[in-house]
């Protein structure tokens, strides 16, 4: 079995400092409303699933009840569709009387008593994507109004804002949280709407955001997943270098427990979103969802590997007959291996798993587990193993292989191939 690979695509450092916040060390975890209940305002009608405070502090009670927050989903975030549609008379946002009679004071200190924290959403511009008020020219005020109400995160976004203007917008806003002196991790969408004017400036971005925001929306379907994964790959000379602890690429929610996705096809969502060192805001019902959906959500092995504190962001290394290798340096000398069968017939299919780029660690040897679809310990495999994983389709198989003995730091120390990997970016991505 043959696999083209281009360069090895690993990084030694950061290219920039990251936000100096002292949050995100690892991708934040937690969950956020919008993909499942979108701009759901309709209280009278759909009490149980309207943007309301009671939703809120429902998925709170969930969180801690049925060991979200132990599994390390801290955050409880607010999405778009929270304001009233005015200001008040000292120009502060305030929400929606009806939906949050108490404010977002209260929530904030409901999350907290459940030992959980607050996101919020606002926009840089003069609206929200949903036409609610939007934060240009009140970058000071909302960021202190959020300090004071006590949130703990703020998703940013950009609707109705002059592209030109974008980085002058997020980098404000930066600085006004900061000067509150609340720590408040800063998710920010700057380069999605940059992108279709000119390659974003990654090391304003790092130096500004905890994660940021590249690509469309996830989608409740396979498709989406795939076009994520794609403009990802596509893109990762330019976007994995900015990766690191206090600074995250962030491919939006993860869509597990919900409608669109079979099983195998979630397990390739949180193996992939766990390589790609990505958030993990899960966007779904924890009052309903299936047993399997959250054990997957809660496998402290793949949770592991998401929050490995090496902070190295994975990378597509490879295509071979239909399927796609991921692979991601972990600390301990460790590396994942993430096989993707991207054949949508058929039944399952056969990987050599020493076709891997990163199986050259193997040398003489590797201790390899499987993490899913189900963990088991693989045993020592040698460096030419005939050992093969069967991928369902649309599948995942994630691994975890440590070298018994040789150089592993050797083999990973080289630094970003950028030139050779934008040759090879046109040959097979």
């Amino acid at each position: 079995m043959y696999i083209s690979v281009f360069a090895l695509v690993f990084l030694i450092g950061p290219a920039a400092e990251a936000l100096d916040n002292g949050l995100a060390l690892t991708p934040t975890m937690g969950w956020l409303h919008w993909e499942r209940f979108m701009c759901n305002t309709d209280c009278d009608q759909d009490p149980d699933n309207c943007i309301s405070e009671r939703l809120f502090m429902q998925m709170a009670d969930v969180m801690v009840k049925e060991g979200w927050k132990e599994a390390g989903y801290e955050y409880v975030c607010i999405d778009d569709c929270w304001p009233y549609h005015q200001r008040d008379n000292q120009g502060r946002l305030q929400a929606d009387p009806k939906r949050f009679p108490g404010g977002i004071k209260k929530l904030a200190d409901y999350v907290h008593s459940r030992g959980l924290k607050l996101g919020i959403y606002a926009d840089v511009g003069n609206k929200t994507c949903a036409k609610y008020p939007g934060s240009l020219g009140y970058y000071d005020t909302d960021a202190q109004t959020f300090a004071e109400w006590g949130v703990d995160l703020l998703k940013f976004d950009g609707c109705f804002m002059d592209w030109t203007l974008l980085g002058e917008g997020y980098m404000n806003m930066s600085r006004a949280l900061n000067k509150t002196g609340r720590s408040i991790v800063y998710s920010c969408e700057w380069p999605l709407y940059e992108w279709p004017f000119q390659k974003p400036n990654y090391t304003a971005i790092r130096e500004t955001c905890n994660h940021w925001r590249n690509s469309a929306d996830v989608l409740d379907s396979w498709s989406s997943i795939q076009s994520i994964l794609a403009w990802t790959a596509d893109h990762q000379c330019t976007i994995i270098p900015a990766a690191g602890p206090g600074g995250w690429n962030d491919p939006d929610m993860l869509v597990i427990g919900n409608f669109g996705l079979s099983h195998d096809q979630q397990e390739s969502q949180m193996a992939l979103w766990a390589i790609m060192a990505a958030p993990l805001f899960m966007s779904n019902d924890l009052r309903n969802i299936c047993p399997r959906s959250k054990e997957l959500l809660q496998n402290k092995h793949v949770i592991s590997i998401n929050q490995d504190p090496l902070g190295k962001q994975g990378y597509l290394s490879g295509k071979v007959d239909n399927f796609e290798v991921w692979e991601r340096p972990l600390s301990k000398q460790r590396l994942a291996i993430a096989v993707l069968n991207k054949q949508e017939i058929g039944g399952p299919r056969g990987f050599v798993i020493r076709a891997a780029q990163g199986w050259r660690v193997c040398k003489p040897a590797c201790n390899v587990t499987q993490i899913l679809p189900q963990y088991k310990d693989m045993g020592v495999q040698p460096m030419f193993s005939k050992m093969v994983v069967r991928v369902n389709p649309s599948g995942t198989v994630l691994l975890t292989v440590v070298p018994v003995s040789g150089d592993f730091k050797e083999v990973y120390s080289m630094e970003w191939q950028d030139t050779s990997v934008r040759h090879h970016n046109n040959a097979f991505l």
